[in-house]
């Protein structure tokens, strides 16, 4: 029996596949937990206009990131921070710091996407990884700098 995959499955495939199953396993198990749908003709041409729409989808959000991507690379980013006698940091720049500071600039970054190993505690430049979706990683330059004291 051929059926269409609601949803993935281990050991069967992927949400959207068309898979040949046994009648048993299909309407014993499959179609009683609703994980599948006959594959008739109606459903398997939803199917390939739903394929169809998602990949324009994929496709125009590629666009927006590489756009992103080539707006972002090679930004400097200057940060000022409150810094003691010794030149280390009160606090720490942190991957949420610098995607607020994007955000101020008009960049929609989060910071899950920022890759820092560590929360910047000195001053100085450092070369940041950003990593977008669909794979595309920029480079960013995050400059701290001693914040001026108010007398």
């Amino acid at each position: 029996m051929k059926v269409i995959l609601l949803k993935d499955i281990e050991k069967l495939g992927k949400k959207g596949e068309i898979k040949e199953v046994t009648n048993g396993y299909a309407r014993n198990f499959l179609l009683a937990k609703n994980l599948v749908m006959l594959a008739s003709a109606p459903e398997m041409a939803k199917l390939e206009e739903q394929k169809e729409i998602e990949a324009r989808q994929a496709e125009e959000e590629l666009i927006r990131y590489q756009e992103i991507a080539e707006q972002i690379e090679g930004l400097e980013l200057e940060i000022p921070a409150k810094v003691g006698e010794d030149g280390q940091l009160f606090g720490a720049v942190t991957d949420a710091a610098i995607a607020e500071k994007l955000k101020e600039m008009g960049y929609d970054v989060s910071k899950e996407q920022i890759k820092l190993e560590n929360p910047i505690k000195e001053t100085g430049e450092r070369e940041i990884n950003i990593e977008l979706p669909h794979n595309l990683e920029v480079k960013i330059k995050v400059i701290v700098l001693a914040e001026e004291k108010k007398k």
